[in-house]
């Protein structure tokens, strides 16, 4: 099974819906959205959820008050300042476990902590794998390769896995792009958006992922796209193409509308076209060749 994945230096380049658009053209695919901490695709898709579980991906430190006998060696080893007049604070803790070594009481000890939702969903393309991190939580990169382990585990007889990958360039992104065989980077004309294409290019590779580039909504800053093509063509990047801003996209979206309604738009039509190059190559025997 191949994998692409969709991803932006940056949020709010129109990533998610590019990925959504591709869906709807893929005609059999698995779908994940790798987008732990803001996922949306779920709000295109419109996904029945079949399955739900708790995702364990931190330890916390618990004190038992009965054992305590108030030593203080708990406080002055934590570095992170999680304890404080003896007690635990959960907006702190790390689950280093240094805690519990120090203590010669055996008064604290970790427990596993839940940070996030996985599910497993049904939607009119396919079976979809998504979850989302609790609020403040850490482990989102865990959270992103357990993501991907339930979309791969979900194949049966489509060809396809199509990532919604998270935005930036930290370790969700790393989680969403590793081990992928195809990048389609989503940029915007700005300057953060040139900015970003830089660093995410950078990020994929390292990792040895080939990756194309596409330009969402390119006419609302003619001189910027014409930069961004120049660096596309300066650094050896293909540039599949580019979306014209229509607002036809976003009654898509307000509406709720079934996802393939956005390829009825203006820019459906580019889509159509950057889909077809991303797909021709995505499926070539050299995609690995950078």
């Amino acid at each position: 099974m191949r994998q692409l994945v969709v991803i932006s230096g940056k949020g709010g380049t129109g990533k998610t819906t590019v990925t959504a658009a591709f869906i709807a053209l893929a005609g059999k695919a698995v779908v994940a959205d790798a987008d732990v901490e803001a996922p949306n695709q779920h709000l295109l898709l419109q996904p029945e959820v079949r399955e739900r579980r708790d995702f364990i991906g931190a330890k916390m430190a618990v004190k038992d008050a009965g054992k305590c006998d108030r030593c203080g060696r708990c406080q002055e080893h934590c570095r992170f300042q999680a304890i404080q007049e003896m007690e635990v604070d959960p907006t702190r803790c790390e689950g280093c476990g240094v805690c519990v070594a120090v203590c010669p009481t055996g008064a604290l000890r970790l427990e596993d902590e839940v940070t996030g939702t996985l599910m497993i969903s049904e939607t009119e393309y396919g079976p979809f794998s998504h979850a989302l991190l609790e609020i403040g939580a850490e482990g989102s990169g865990k959270l992103v390769t357990e993501v991907r382990r339930n979309a791969e585990s979900l194949r049966g007889e489509e060809p396809l896995l199509i990532i919604d990958g998270s935005p930036g360039i930290g370790c969700p992104v790393i989680a969403s792009l590793s081990g992928t065989d195809l990048a389609l980077i989503v940029t915007e004309p700005s300057v953060s958006g040139l900015h970003d294409l830089k660093r995410i290019l950078k990020v994929a590779r390292h990792f040895g992922v080939n990756a194309l580039v596409c330009i969402n909504k390119w006419d609302l800053c003619p001189e910027l796209s014409r930069k961004i093509e120049s660096f596309c063509e300066d650094e050896g990047v293909e540039m599949v193409g580019k979306i014209p801003f229509d607002p036809g996209v976003l009654d898509v979206v307000k509406q709720r509308l079934p996802v393939k309604d956005l390829l009825k738009t203006r820019a459906g039509e580019a889509l159509v076209m950057i889909w077809d190059a991303v797909n021709k190559r995505l499926f070539e025997e050299n995609t690995f060749e950078q």
